[in-house]
């Protein structure tokens, strides 16, 4: 029912928040950025004449989709000039707090394939348009028509903008097992091999084609290029562990739909580090360690 009170209008607005910020987050990979999108789109619904608004999910998602393709062409011009390799900021999902039920297995899906670090970096390089259709369609299951509707577009150009955002993807995404389990397990003897200076045990945990991607926007230290030998990947983190500072403090929690390691020094976030892995062994390595894309991880 349409409505013009402001206690409604908040109401309606908060009630679909989790909603903008998931199509937001996954449209720009930043949780910063995705919240200011959201606070966009809600001063638009503020001010909007409500009573002509008849399905207020549809007119919200509809601002926040075109606002968040106006910051992502924004913010795509900056991330020409980006310090070393570009991730995307930690998100927390919570899929394993305590008390919350396990999730089926096609919400896991969803998320595996809509917000993995792997996933977000893939679809970089899609268009500001295809990068929507494509999480409008994929993460949310929206009708093409909606899509349209969304975006002010054809139908038919729609589905020519999903069919290559689609293929995009799927030539691109790496194939990764998601066992929380396994990443746990892997991450622990990983850090360990690392700490003891044990060179082959960390060789015998990395595949052939191990990558190392590390983000630190240039302001603290992670390698400026992606590090793609095993041996190399071993040895740097061989050396990390060896002058990382006394009192750094670990814990595990669940950013982007996986397990991740957050090291904390001092009370302020340091680094995140997880893995991608498949045949039981560690294929990529993230370390996000931008204190910018940290903040929303202090407690």
């Amino acid at each position: 029912m349409p409505t013009d009170s402001a206690t409604d209008a908040t109401a309606v607005f908060e009630a679909h928040r989790p909603l903008l910020q998931g199509v937001a987050y996954r449209m720009l990979g930043r949780v910063a950025d995705a919240e200011d999108v959201v606070q966009d789109a809600w001063l638009r619904w503020a001010d909007a004449d409500r009573t002509e608004v008849r399905e207020p999910r549809a007119y919200l998602v509809r601002i926040t989709t075109r606002l968040a393709i106006d910051r992502l062409r924004q913010v795509q011009s900056r991330r020409e000039s980006y310090v070393g390799p570009w991730l995307p900021e930690p998100l927390p999902t919570d899929f394993l707090a305590p008390g919350r039920p396990a999730p089926d297995t096609a919400e896991r899906a969803v998320f595996a394939e809509t917000v993995t670090l792997a996933v977000l970096v893939v679809m970089e390089a899609l268009s500001p348009l295809e990068r929507a259709v494509f999480v409008l369609r994929e993460a949310f299951g929206y009708p093409y028509a909606e899509i349209a509707a969304v975006l002010e577009r054809s139908e038919a150009a729609v589905r020519q903008l999903a069919g290559r955002a689609r293929r995009h993807v799927e030539e691109r995404r790496p194939r990764f097992d998601v066992d929380p389990d396994r990443q746990r397990e892997l991450t622990e003897r990983f850090l360990s091999a690392a700490a003891g200076g044990d060179l082959d045990g960390l060789l015998s945990l990395l595949a052939a084609d191990a990558r190392l991607v590390g983000d630190s926007g240039g302001k603290v230290k992670a390698p400026l290029r992606i590090i793609e030998a095993p041996d190399k990947i071993a040895r740097f983190f061989i050396g990390i562990v060896r002058t990382s500072p006394a009192g750094l403090e670990l814990r595990f929690l669940e950013l982007n739909g996986g397990i991740a390691l957050l090291t904390h020094f001092d009370g302020t976030p340091d680094s995140v580090f997880q893995l991608d892995i498949r045949d039981g062994r560690i294929q990529t390595l993230y370390v996000v360690r931008n204190p910018d894309k940290l903040a929303s991880l202090a407690h």
